[in-house]
């Protein structure tokens, strides 16, 4: 059964409805949820973010769904605890393991995950049906996301990729260039072969946009390459709006921490996010 995108009305507790001007909380395992920070700031340019990287305990592709839900749960916590009015977990393993478990922890502040997004877009986007979903060991296992995109397009043929070593390459940086392609060829190539009739691949993790230059290089122009972030921008734009919650005009900003590795995270923001320029330290936390 797909898990629906969790969403508690704030009249449904006697806690006080969140106030507008408070931040959107973006959480992931590393860097990668930064593509989906970039997103959020271009679709909705006036909301203040606030970013957490659990860089300390990355992957969470490799981790039991008891463990990510550990994770997801103190993550979360800490980002409700500075003061949010919306969570967004941008990590395709945690939205796949512990959607539920947060939002019902959190009710009724609203919680988006980024599965159903990225498997909305990518049923859209496919002309044939063939759709590979490239993703973290944990993701794969879920099966969350033939589930969720059969769900929208039943004629779909979906198969899935673990791609772990994607995670490494972005997180270090190692974007484009022969060791970035060879490993997108060696992992992807044959699924988009001519006999394979895939011409979309879903980018089931939030660190694999940063490897475009790599995918692009390797598989050419051809997959339509979804990205679960511009997916979920958009659905948080539309839930801020139907909530009241919309930040009044101006210009917004992030502030990002992590439980380490403060000088990656620093150099992805000052990459992915323009305008962002390190003026704010990335505060090291522990959760």
């Amino acid at each position: 059964m797909v898990r629906p995108v969790l969403i508690r009305p704030p009249l449904s507790s006697s806690r006080p409805a969140p106030d507008p001007s408070l931040p959107i909380g973006v959480f992931d395992s590393g860097v990668g949820g930064l593509t989906v920070a970039a997103a959020l700031r271009r679709r909705l340019p006036a909301e203040h973010l606030l970013y957490l990287g659990d860089v300390a305990r990355l992957p969470y592709g490799t981790k039991s769904p008891a463990t990510v839900v550990r994770y997801a749960l103190q993550a979360a916590h800490f980002l409700v605890r500075r003061g949010v009015k919306l969570l967004v977990m941008a990590c395709n393993t945690a939205s796949a393991h512990a959607l539920g478990e947060v939002a019902e922890a959190l009710a009724p502040l609203p919680v988006l995950g980024v599965v159903e997004a990225g498997a909305a877009a990518a049923a859209a986007a496919s002309r044939t049906g063939g759709i590979v979903v490239a993703a973290t060991e944990g993701t794969t296992a879920s099966g969350v996301y033939p589930r969720a995109i059969a769900a929208r397009r039943p004629d779909a043929r979906v198969s899935q990729v673990a791609c772990p070593l994607f995670v490494a390459l972005a997180e270090e940086g190692m974007t484009a260039g022969p060791i970035a392609e060879a490993v997108v060829r060696a992992s992807l190539g044959e699924r988009f072969a001519a006999p394979a009739g895939n011409d979309t691949l879903l980018l089931g993790c939030t660190h694999f946009p940063l490897l475009v230059p790599a995918l692009r290089a390797a598989l050419g122009h051809g997959p339509a390459l979804v990205d679960c972030g511009e997916a979920v921008a958009d659905q948080a734009a539309t839930l801020l709006a139907a909530h009241g919650l919309t930040a009044p005009e101006g210009a917004g900003g992030i502030r990002l921490a992590a439980t380490g590795g403060a000088g990656r995270v620093a150099r992805h923001a000052a990459a992915l996010l323009p305008g962002w320029t390190g003026g704010t330290p990335v505060e090291e936390v522990d959760l």
